[in-house]
């Protein structure tokens, strides 16, 4: 009779919990526990509605209890898994879906889980396979699809990205997760309108979600509607007002409009709300509320390059006018550079003064924050090494290695250039140089201005030199690029030890 009752309870739970109807279903699993404490199905499924209902730690425990029970069911491991990333446990997670695994070789999802927590734990390319091993076993499963176009997004292949997530639409058109995805790999891609095409359809799916309110906010500003930028991220505070990366771009609207004050409050907001100190330090000292940092964080250049990988090249040289190399390059032989020097190139980004330098290179060496623009640079196939790093980490025990280390447009993310100065001296050979650009500033020795970018004086230049033991071969002043259609003062100043 108890078993009966039992089977009879669980069977509605079952039905209501289909349904959606977690409350009704919660209480009768909790009726089949009164019945039967050790019931695999009744912990079980408790554990998937505490999931549901946003209690994760809840559901780690009733699910653990549930495989205590039995431990050779495949899903609730899977379950399991899920819980665990929400806490953030993931490499704990990635066991689940492992003995999942163990368990149910053709378990699609477990696949596709399992490279969720392989993201969270940075092993792309080994999520990459996770996703496609789930899409072998089910090829319309829309969410590897998704997921597999969100890890190549990380990794800089928005195209790809791109296609992949519409791969996931044409099977399920009404996925909000896949238009942002579909969204964010056309801004990348600078596809901006139909990014904010594609964005308001993830929020028309769902119309609370603060991050598609944010990413189509970011899409607006680039396309320079900053009424319309600042209005999306006011929404994505409206609704997660804890929001500190829309707090942060809500203060990148404003100071685009010229609302100074309210523009430093946004960037108090985004602090108070747990953003990067770092980041909302230089935001502050960029419409003058702060101290000017010594330079820009390495994890916001980084990023900035990251995303402008693919089109770097492009953007500069047709859009911006950019010049820097050329007369960098003219500079050197105006002064009859050797041949055969061994050449530093420092933040050599996509390669752009590569063709010049290894003209009269040797040797010629490439060293930059951003592995993307790096990967862009390897296609030249001109460098003999490229590195990801910081610079003056990178210089550091290099002493004498190098006839002649170049800077192009890099200092524009530096302010307090003594420790690259120090750090290039000590690296360069006797007789080594240094040519390098700066953006030319007046008054301080060295200011952020609101483009996010340094702007260095003449003076403090020479006498930064004069300092470290460099003497000044030659200085000219030029237009680096354009910025809003009006030229960009700038100073190419070549330096020999």
């Amino acid at each position: 009779m108890t078993e009966s009752l039992i089977a009879s309870l669980l069977q509605q739970a079952v039905e209501l919990h289909q349904q959606g109807r977690l409350e009704p279903a919660q209480a009768l699993y909790r009726q089949v526990l009164q019945l039967d404490p050790q019931r695999f199905d009744a912990l079980h499924l408790l554990g998937v509605i505490a999931r549901q209902q946003g209690d994760a730690a809840g559901a780690v425990d009733l699910i653990s209890r549930a495989l205590g029970v039995n431990e050779a069911q495949a899903n609730a491991h899977c379950n399991l898994g899920v819980a665990l990333l929400d806490l953030g446990r993931a490499e704990e997670a990635l066991a689940s879906h492992e003995r999942a695994l163990a368990l149910n070789p053709a378990y699609a999802l477990a696949w596709s889980n399992r490279g969720n927590a392989l993201r969270r734990l940075g092993r792309l390319d080994e999520a990459l396979d996770s996703y496609q091993r789930a899409l072998q076993i089910q090829p319309a499963y829309a969410e590897a699809h998704c997921n597999r176009a969100i890890v190549l997004q990380d990794q800089g292949r928005y195209l790809e990205a791109l296609g992949t997530a519409e791969d996931a639409l044409h099977i399920k058109d009404r996925y909000a997760d896949a238009w942002l995805a579909r969204g964010n790999a056309l801004h990348c891609l600078r596809y901006l309108p139909e990014a904010v095409e594609s964005f308001d359809r993830a929020i028309h799916l769902r119309p609370d979600w603060a991050e598609a309110y944010s990413a189509q906010g970011a899409s607006l500003h680039r396309l320079g509607e900053f009424a319309a930028a600042l209005d999306s991220f006011d929404q994505a505070i409206r609704h997660q007002p804890d929001y500190a990366l829309a707090h942060y771009q809500r203060g990148n609207a404003l100071r685009s409009l010229d609302r100074r004050d309210e523009a430093i409050a946004a960037y108090r907001a985004a602090l108070a709300h747990g953003d990067n100190p770092e980041t909302i330090a230089f935001a502050l000292a960029s419409v003058g509320a702060g101290e000017t940092p010594a330079a820009l964080p390495n994890d916001y250049v980084r990023s900035l390059f990251d995303q402008y990988a693919n089109h770097f090249d492009q953007h500069l040289t047709e859009v911006l006018g950019y010049q820097t190399p050329a007369v960098l390059d003219a500079l050197l032989r105006h002064v009859a550079p050797a041949s055969e020097l061994s050449t530093v190139d420092l933040g050599c980004g996509t390669g752009l003064c590569a063709p010049y330098l290894r003209a009269y290179s040797r040797r010629l060496d490439g060293v930059d924050l951003s592995q993307q623009m790096l990967d862009k640079a390897a296609e030249r196939r001109l460098y003999d090494s490229l590195t990801c790093a910081d610079l003056t980490t990178y210089l550091d025990g290099r002493d004498a290695s190098w006839d002649l280390a170049v800077a192009a447009d890099v200092f524009v993310y530096i302010g307090d250039l003594g420790p690259v100065f120090r750090a290039v001296y000590a690296a360069l050979r006797p007789g080594g140089r240094f040519c390098f650009s700066v953006e030319a500033g007046d008054g301080a020795d060295y200011v952020l201005r609101p483009s996010n970018r340094y702007a260095h004086t003449e003076d403090y230049l020479r006498r930064l030199a004069a300092q470290m033991g460099f003497t000044v071969l030659a200085m000219q002043s030029l237009d680096a690029r354009q910025e809003n259609g009006a030229p960009i003062a700038a100073h190419a100043f070549l330096l020999c030890k």
